[in-house]
């Protein structure tokens, strides 16, 4: 092939990766401000600089497009990571610092994590787009709950208390809405999961 030809091959690639990011980037800034299901393909086109069609040539269905501004989110604001989190013994002790940084992090990305999730409820796209959301929740619910010596309805329990300390709802109510500080947020969530169990080894 001609290195002419190379050349503009790679140059229109590179082109259409930089039209593609603007229209993640647009759709982005119009989710978190009004939210997926308010959101437009015209507005979005407005706020990329392109035609409704261009949209539609790089994003054929809402799934696509809500999926690749999952992925985009997701590697701009990464949630905490959790690997180091399995190297503490005390649950509660992991409890913890797990609440404290997911917290921050919630704090972080309140206003698109509120948009989205009230979306989701109701627009099957935006559901799926944010299943790695829901698996990276699952995932750090199962990590917090080793180390309790909990069986049968206890750890029912358990999880269910680990599943609504994890939850956005739930830091927004306490710290948002109350205006509880987020140590003392996580020391209640703390308090209410020793309440419903005892820990195998745990600090009293």
């Amino acid at each position: 092939m001609p290195a002419k030809r190379k050349y503009e091959l790679k140059r229109r690639a590179e082109n259409q990766a930089t039209t593609r990011q603007r229209i993640v980037e647009a759709a982005l800034q119009l989710h978190a401000t009004v939210g997926p299901a308010r959101t437009t393909v015209m507005d979005i086109a407005k706020g990329a600089g392109v035609e409704r069609v261009t949209v539609y040539r790089h994003f054929p269905d809402d799934l696509a497009l809500f999926s690749a501004c999952s992925a985009h989110y997701r590697a701009q604001n990464p949630p905490p990571e959790t690997s180091s989190w399995g190297a503490i013994d005390d649950p509660i002790e992991r409890l913890g610092v797990a609440l404290r940084a997911l917290y921050a992090y919630y704090d972080q990305v309140a206003p698109m994590l509120q948009n989205v999730l009230r979306d989701a409820e109701t627009v099957p796209a935006v559901w799926r787009a944010t299943e790695p959301r829901r698996r990276y929740v699952a995932d750090l619910r199962d990590l917090l709950a080793r180390g309790w010596s909990v069986r049968g309805r206890q750890r029912q329990h358990l999880l269910a208390v680990l599943a609504l300390a994890l939850d956005f709802h739930t830091w927004k109510q306490l710290v948002r809405n109350e205006g509880v500080k987020p140590d003392d947020a996580v020391q209640m969530m703390i308090g209410l999961v020793r309440l419903c169990v005892s820990p195998a080894g745990a600090k009293k």
